[in-house]
């Protein structure tokens, strides 16, 4: 379904924008309408971050972009706890914009493409914080182009190690 949806997005949107879509992310931004968090890069090379509302007249499906910010105007991500699973974070602009993620996985790939197009055109010092850094970094172990399973392999390891530790037997 995501992958339909970014095609409409970059179809409708993106290319007549000569802009290039690297990732969207649903967000829970309104009870009655769909928000995405786009990240794109223009033909100049500047990467956007795009609040963009989806709605429907008829059979149509219509994007509007509700607001529009540079990467170069951000100056953190703060994903509020890296130790519980919650999808909240801020992002802060010269304004705080507090965000709710449709799941923790889609707020920390939102924030590992950030981190990756900022290393790859601005080289500035993003401070990306309150998220947990194994999961941000392309050079940890656990880096994957398949980003949403990136999390759960996560869990899984641990759970499988939480397994085996409470089937060792105890030294008496």
């Amino acid at each position: 379904m995501s992958s339909l949806v970014k095609e409409d997005l970059e179809k409708k949107l993106f290319k007549p924008l000569s802009q290039n879509l690297y990732e969207f992310i649903e967000i829970e931004f309104s009870v009655q309408d769909r928000y995405y968090l786009c990240v794109s890069v223009t033909k100049n090379e500047e990467v956007k971050i795009i609040m963009v509302k989806h709605y429907r007249i008829g059979l149509d499906e219509k994007y509007e972009v509700t607001k529009k910010w540079s990467l170069n105007d951000l100056q953190m991500i703060d994903g509020k706890e890296a130790d519980t699973d919650n999808p909240f974070f801020d992002l802060h602009f010269k304004k705080v914009y507090s965000l709710e993620a449709y799941s923790c996985a889609s707020k920390y790939a939102f924030a590992r493409t950030v981190n990756k197009l900022n290393h790859a055109y601005l080289k500035k010092d993003l401070r990306i914080v309150n998220f947990d850094s194994t999961y941000i970094n392309d050079d940890s172990i656990w880096s994957s182009n398949n980003k949403d399973c990136l999390v759960l392999m996560r869990i899984c390891f641990y759970a499988f190690n939480l397994v085996c530790l409470s089937l060792c037997p105890l030294p008496l």
